[in-house]
């Protein structure tokens, strides 16, 4: 069923390992069953632990963020041929027609790599950073390309990177979720982006919603002694139950959601907790005290569950302000940047103060870029872009302050050392430990892997 671990579905019987539910009886169910979110060793030594990924949803345009384009400022309104179908076949992008960027690039760092004045807060933080200019992908739609970023399949629901990441790990705090997921709102493909589908429902991503409540009804309604009462009783009937539906995934997931749960009501509102954080600390995140939404409180939240052994944390944009889909305007990024860059340099300053960022591996990301062109000289928008897209990574076993790849001079296409999706996937399971065509699990007659039959290992960007 599980041929990298030869794990069986059933795990009801270690998943009380160290519960305080069910002490007496521990030895007994260790025997013969085995707990998915029990930690284990990856295929070799790995150069990260955790992952922090931070997915910016609508198409972030490449050519006015991370990828300099002098050539579309020195030719602004040249029309160019539209030789492509995705272009040549949409009404009205008959004649189209190079649009420049808005903003200024200029370089940072002691590597030097340019970036726009859009993130002047991560600009300071390319010393540490490998910038990846060649990334496209397979769809030029939000659905797919957002399920191809987040699963690796573009039409198809398979489980997300986060379960993937969870399944082959496991947990390194029972007490909370290993996969969990910060967002104000559902981006393109709802759940998809976070499910488990075939694999083992233990590994779905937790959802949590900034607010004064991130995690809805969890303080304890009942003394803890006469909850555990409670709940040992529940667990007693339902095993039974289980044993006559042949150990179901979904019904085991469940009953040991009823442990984490229990543990989650003392290890989430501590996780959640920033009063004990200093006022620098919650400056340098753009907060104030007492504040609970805001893309500064997720990157903070995300470090604080980092440091708790939670091993895959998403945080994803969908503030208040829009998305990053800016068909009407370009100017719709000033306020969408302004709200992630700070937050995301005191990201990775926190982490690295306090030595995390050798452990953690922090990944930036959107589905696609934005056309470099539009079908009037004059347009102010940009159109979705799959062609190409940058994305950037640091932290544990990445080469700090490097570029890899380039597009064209106009950054119509990747065109030196281009990393498809599956090559994205793949180079981050490689971090964790992984060899992406080893992590697989059998599910309808086939083994199934994050990366399809796709998928090579961008080593230029591993130190």
């Amino acid at each position: 069923m599980q041929p990298v671990f030869k794990a069986r579905r059933s795990f009801l019987r270690s998943a009380v390992t160290g519960s305080l539910l069910f002490p007496g009886i521990i030895e007994q169910l260790l025997a013969d069953d085995r707990d998915p979110l029990a930690m284990r060793a990856p295929h070799f030594p790995a150069r990260a632990k955790n992952v922090i990924f931070l997915f910016m949803t609508g198409g972030v345009s490449h050519v006015d963020t991370f990828d300099p384009k002098p050539a579309l400022h020195r030719d602004v309104g040249k029309e160019i041929k539209a030789d492509h179908p995705e272009i040549k076949d949409r009404p009205g992008y008959e004649r189209i027609y190079l649009k420049q960027p808005q903003w200024t690039f200029s370089p940072h760092g002691k590597c030097g790599t340019e970036v726009s004045e859009l993130f002047p807060h991560v600009a300071t933080c390319v010393d540490d950073i490998a910038m990846i200019r060649s990334m496209h992908t397979s769809h030029s739609n939000h659905y797919n390309a957002t399920l191809g970023m987040h699963t690796g399949s573009f039409a198809f629901s398979r489980p997300s990177l986060g379960a993937w990441v969870s399944y082959g790990l496991g947990s390194a705090n029972r007490n909370l979720p290993g996969f969990v997921v910060i967002a104000p709102r559902q981006t393109y493909a709802g759940t998809q982006v976070y499910a488990n589908d075939f694999l083992p429902a233990a590994h779905q991503g937790t959802l949590v919603v900034p607010g004064p409540e991130p995690i809805a009804n969890i303080k304890p309604q009942v003394p803890i002694d006469r909850q555990r009462f409670e709940l040992e009783a529940l667990q007693a009937i339902n095993r039974s139950h289980l044993d006559a539906r042949n150990h179901d995934s979904e019904l085991l997931a469940r009953m040991r959601s009823f442990e984490t749960a229990f543990g989650m009501q003392m290890a989430v509102p501590d996780a959640f907790d920033f009063s004990k954080e200093t006022t620098t600390t919650l400056n340098d995140y753009a907060l104030q005290a007492g504040q609970t939404t805001g893309f500064g409180w997720q990157c903070l939240a995300a470090r604080r569950l980092v440091e708790r052994g939670v091993r895959f944390v998403e945080l994803i944009d969908t503030g208040s302000s829009g998305n990053w889909d800016a068909h009407g305007d370009m100017m719709t990024h000033v306020g969408l940047a302004k709200n992630v860059d700070q937050p995301i340099a005191a990201l990775l300053k926190d982490l690295k103060t306090r030595g995390l960022l050798d452990e953690t591996l922090v990944v930036w990301t959107t589905e696609f870029g934005r056309t470099p062109f539009n079908n009037r000289a004059d347009a102010k928008g940009r159109e979705h872009h799959p062609w190409a897209f940058t994305s950037w990574l640091a932290g544990a076993g990445v080469k700090p302050g490097i570029v890899h790849g380039a597009t064209d001079e106009y950054g119509l296409r990747a065109v030196e050392q281009p990393v498809h999706v599956h090559d994205f996937h793949a180079t981050i399971l490689h971090l964790m430990g992984f060899d992406h065509e080893r992590l697989t699990f059998r599910h309808a007659g086939r083994d199934y892997r994050l990366t399809d039959v796709h998928g090579e290992v961008v080593s230029d960007v591993i130190a």
